[in-house]
């Protein structure tokens, strides 16, 4: 098994909003995050950031690859390497896929043209970083939402996986279920393709209470405020959530990691330290590695000033 620990991907934090989820500009792409913010991150003790991206920041919709993003992608890596941390590199939308429907990509997983896409994709992304395996993870893809989809992505890992392995046979490669990586559907996926395959899972739960008052889903009262106290949240509870998870894991010699977990920004500052609380003291009790959703803006930023009270408490156990 991968001691996500002693690799330096452990725990971390999540850059989302900078290369995925954002309006593309060139402004936005050059200050979103910079290097005081890696600095920071750093500073809280992380050793390792997951960068979504999309995959129009690197790919056009005919196959050609973008220098510039890439560029921008190397240079990420650089800045993280800078100041010690690790970097997962996460595909958070593929053409014709993304976990948000309101992103109009569609056809994915009943398309070869667009499976094929998204394997030069990962392949071009093996050739180029395949060769730092000591500091760069990848991750194939983000949510894979709904069920009706499983199958397709159950034999589309292994076709991607052997294009990868042709130029990064030792990096981590990060893989989640569907139902939005959800623990309890880890199951539904094969054994991994070799040992340096990690399985992901992501948890938001209780939703009505870490989503509440969110703009984009119909799954919970968007006008109904939740307080902690309210849910019965405790690390036992977190402990289910993540035991089939853990078993499967365990079962094929796999590190388990969380690739995103987090409290929206309209929840009580002091109830969001106490679902952390909870929630880490699970993963401290599992061996679970983990990555915070997420540090700036996306409706979760940890270095908002909400939290200025309550940051240093959250992120000692990241």
């Amino acid at each position: 098994m991968q001691d996500l620990k002693k690799l330096g991907f452990c725990r971390g934090v999540n850059l989302g909003g900078w290369l995925s989820q954002c309006d593309y500009s060139i402004g936005h792409l050059d200050n979103f995050i910079t290097e005081s913010d890696i600095a920071q991150i750093a500073a809280w003790g992380a050793d390792h950031v997951r960068i979504p991206f999309d995959y129009n920041i690197v790919q056009k919709t005919d196959g050609t690859f973008l220098e510039e993003g890439f560029a921008r992608l190397e240079n990420a890596v650089a800045l993280c390497g800078k100041h010690g941390l690790h970097v997962v590199l996460d595909l958070h939308k593929t053409a014709g896929f993304s976990f948000d429907g309101g992103e109009q990509e569609t056809g994915f997983f009943d398309s070869e043209d667009l499976q094929e896409l998204f394997c030069d994709l990962w392949e071009e992304m093996a050739k180029r970083f395949g060769g730092m395996s000591d500091r760069v993870a990848f991750e194939l893809l983000n949510e894979v939402t709904e069920r009706r989809y499983l199958q397709a992505w159950r034999r589309l890992i292994p076709r991607c996986m052997e294009r990868i392995r042709r130029h990064a046979p030792q990096t981590l490669v990060l893989i989640g279920s569907f139902w939005n990586n959800s623990p309890a559907a880890l199951k539904d996926l094969d054994a991994p393709y070799d040992k340096f395959v990690v399985f992901n899972v992501h948890c938001y739960d209780p939703l009505a209470f870490t989503h509440q008052k969110a703009y984009w889903t119909d799954d919970i009262d968007r006008e109904e405020t939740v307080r902690f106290a309210q849910t019965g949240v405790t690390p036992a509870y977190f402990e289910g959530i993540f035991a089939s998870a853990a078993e499967m894991a365990a079962r094929h010699d796999t590190a388990l990691y969380c690739g995103e977990y987090g409290v929206i920004d309209k929840a009580d500052p002091a109830d969001t330290l106490a679902w952390y609380r909870a929630i880490h003291a699970a993963f401290e009790k599992m061996g679970i590695a983990r990555c915070a959703w997420s540090y700036k803006g996306v409706d979760f930023g940890l270095c908002d000033p909400r939290l200025d009270a309550f940051r240093e408490e959250i992120v000692k156990n990241l």
